[in-house]
């Protein structure tokens, strides 16, 4: 379950991800407007937070005063109301000092007060406390009476939640009074700080849309900015992937006298350049190929006639001296060798021009590799090695060309039996699904890894004094490469020095078919205890 939904939030996540690897237009306006509203989020909590302190230090400023005066009025009116013989009817100027703390609290806002006695007093008289109707005590803390009571010099206040409006914000102000006779009073005056949280409230919000449609604006400019910036540079793009698909006339539009028009002409410059370069080498290759092809062709008419005569040599060297018929034996070797170079110029010029197609056919590669070694085994035998073949499990038939495979193995086995050093030389077989593999492995002199990367091209010999059995003109392994890449595979090639070497060509059962991994390891696996005894024997030796 828990695989599933992971699954179903990394599709969802696959989109945007997507787009954000391969749009920079995307990834600029996200940037800009992540970065855009970041700062205008610290700036606008900023600005808010400085008004909030600014709306609240002003009105308790205000009502601090308010208090003040009425703490003062209130005092006198007490002081005032002393007789001369030192009494006080201190109802009646209780009565007073309650008007003038009205009149003192002309805030807006302005909840009322109450004047509480201070407990713990043993006085002549005790004074009434009193409060504004409908004015709740709770709001006023046991925190603000102690430090009344601890501090009577100082005027207090605290911020309390009004609960008689709904929990709105309020300010509670506190001071103490000395009333003659009754002893200390403590005055509280009680605020409604609902309009300074409602001028807050309109504050922000006006800073929250002013942010908004700040950031709106900015990611909006940015992107058509960035579209217009890039517009040039996607251009640029498609140019040049119209020049790679061979649209060789495709330019860039010039306007203007800026960067981007400096870049355009740049471009185009380059563009022209490379359009003559490709040209000129175009028709280069077309020229040689066709000179390959000529030179080919006609010289097969007189090869054909010196073959011939060779041939009547050849058939009367027994009439000849010694030295003449040894001649006329190279005479006819070379003869035979340059026809194969002949027929193997052709067959690159060929691929050059890209004139080859394939002939597939059902085949079953067993019995065309049991010829191909047949048809090698005489050299073999001269050579003192054993052609082996093993086949392993597979799927049998493939669609391929026999004749340019057949062309590929004899490749190979010539190879190993040039450089076998008289040991056994393995044919390997297999296939899968998707591909068929044939591997030659022998057990000779190796390679270097600078020769096994310049073993396919044209006209490289890893050994030219080396004598070979098979005539090799140096074309065959790059003949064998384009034979495998016509049917869409490839040859592999493994070498060490003194222990062998292996070429493996693998392609798919069907010409073109996409495919995985070979079927075959690179070199197979000799531990398999169907090998034959001969190639453990062989194994032995090299070691």
């Amino acid at each position: 379950m828990m695989g599933a939904l992971w699954r179903a939030f990394l599709e969802v996540l696959s989109a945007p991800l997507s787009l954000w690897r391969s749009s920079l237009l995307a990834r600029t306006v996200t940037i800009t407007v992540g970065l855009s509203g970041l700062a205008v989020t610290l700036i606008g909590g900023y600005m808010s937070l400085t008004i909030a302190d600014n709306l609240f230090s002003g009105r308790t400023s205000q009502i601090v005063n308010e208090t003040t005066r009425a703490a003062t009025a209130a005092q006198a009116l007490f002081d005032n109301s002393v007789t001369a013989a030192g009494s006080i009817d201190v109802e009646t100027a209780n009565t007073s000092a309650q008007t003038a703390i009205r009149s003192a609290q002309s805030s807006p806002g302005a909840s009322g007060f109450a004047l509480l006695r201070t407990p713990g007093q043993i006085t002549n008289q005790t004074m009434t406390s009193s409060s504004s109707a409908g004015l709740d005590l709770g709001v006023v803390s046991n925190e603000i009476r102690a430090r009344v009571v601890a501090e009577p010099d100082q005027l207090h206040y605290q911020s309390v939640a009004l609960r008689a409006s709904g929990s709105a914000p309020g300010i509670v102000t506190a001071a103490s009074i000395q009333v003659p006779s009754a002893g200390s009073y403590e005055l509280y005056l009680v605020y409604d700080l609902t309009d300074v949280q409602t001028t807050l409230t309109q504050i922000q919000q006006t800073l929250i849309a002013g942010s908004l449609a700040l950031v709106v604006t900015i990611g909006l400019v940015t992107f058509f900015v960035v579209r217009l910036a890039i517009g040039p540079i996607r251009r640029a793009a498609r140019t040049a992937e119209r020049l790679a698909e061979g649209f060789l006339e495709e330019r860039l539009p010039e306007n203007g006298e800026d960067v981007i028009a400096v870049l355009s002409r740049s471009f185009n410059r380059m563009a022209a350049s490379m359009e003559g370069q490709i040209v000129r080498l175009a028709n280069l290759s077309k020229v040689q190929q066709r000179f390959v092809s000529d030179v080919s062709h006609e010289l097969r008419t007189p090869l054909t006639t010196i073959r011939l005569a060779g041939d009547v040599l050849h058939s009367q060297r027994q009439s000849f001296s010694p030295e003449n018929a040894r001649t006329v034996e190279l005479l006819l070797t070379q003869i035979e060798r340059f026809e194969t170079m002949l027929t193997d110029l052709l067959e690159m010029s060929r691929y050059d021009a890209g004139a080859v197609a394939l002939e597939v056919d059902d085949t079953d590669v067993v019995p065309l590799i049991e010829d191909c070694l047949d048809q090698l085994s005489p050299l073999a035998a001269e050579k003192g090695s054993e052609l082996l073949l093993e086949v392993r499990g597979g799927y049998g038939v493939s669609e391929l060309d026999q004749r340019r495979v057949r062309r590929v193995v004899l490749n190979f086995v010539g190879n190993a039996i040039d450089h076998g050093e008289g040991r056994s030389i393995v044919t390997y077989v297999d296939s899968n699904e998707d591909a068929l593999a044939i591997a030659v492995r022998d057990w000779g002199v190796g390679m270097t890894d600078n020769e096994v990367a310049q073993v396919f091209d044209r006209f490289w010999r890893a050994d030219p004094s080396r004598q070979r059995s098979t005539g090799g003109t140096g074309l065959g392994l790059a003949i064998a490469q384009e034979d495998a890449v016509a049917h869409g595979g490839r040859i592999d090639v493994w070498s060490k020095e003194g222990q062998g070497t292996c070429f493996r060509l693998t392609v798919p059962r069907i010409p073109l078919a996409p495919w995985t991994s070979s079927p075959l390891a690179l070199p197979p696996d000799t531990g398999d205890p169907t090998v034959p005894d001969a190639v453990v024997k062989a194994l032995g030796e090299s070691a």
